[in-house]
């Protein structure tokens, strides 16, 4: 199960106010799960939190920059989770056609 960590833990870890880690969910840069009125946040929020604090902090870009990198980040994620399927997938089929070529030439 996943750690979860409270409005004031986020704050104390990452450096943050509270009130900007309010905003940053607000303009929905993150997430948190609210039980009561406490709020909950996950390892992938403290991971965005962050990537959102070097970037605004260290390099100075703009929360609409911050969203287009945060984008493209997500998508190049997907890409290579979608290239690393297609590269199993012809392995698996150039075991199945090196398997079958031995079997025609009586090696196995």
């Amino acid at each position: 199960m996943e750690e979860k960590y409270t409005l004031k833990q986020v704050s104390e870890i990452i450096g943050l106010s509270p009130r900007t880690i309010r905003l940053l969910e607000k303009e929905g840069f993150i997430s948190s799960e609210k039980r009561g009125r406490e709020r909950y946040y996950g390892e992938e929020d403290l991971e965005r939190l962050r990537l959102i604090k070097l970037l605004r902090c260290d390099f100075g870009v703009n929360l609409v920059g911050i969203e287009i990198i945060l984008n493209m980040r997500e998508k190049i994620i997907e890409l290579m989770e979608e290239r690393d399927r297609f590269l199993r997938e012809i392995r698996e089929r150039l075991k199945e056609e090196i398997k079958r070529r031995f079997e025609d030439l009586g090696y196995l």
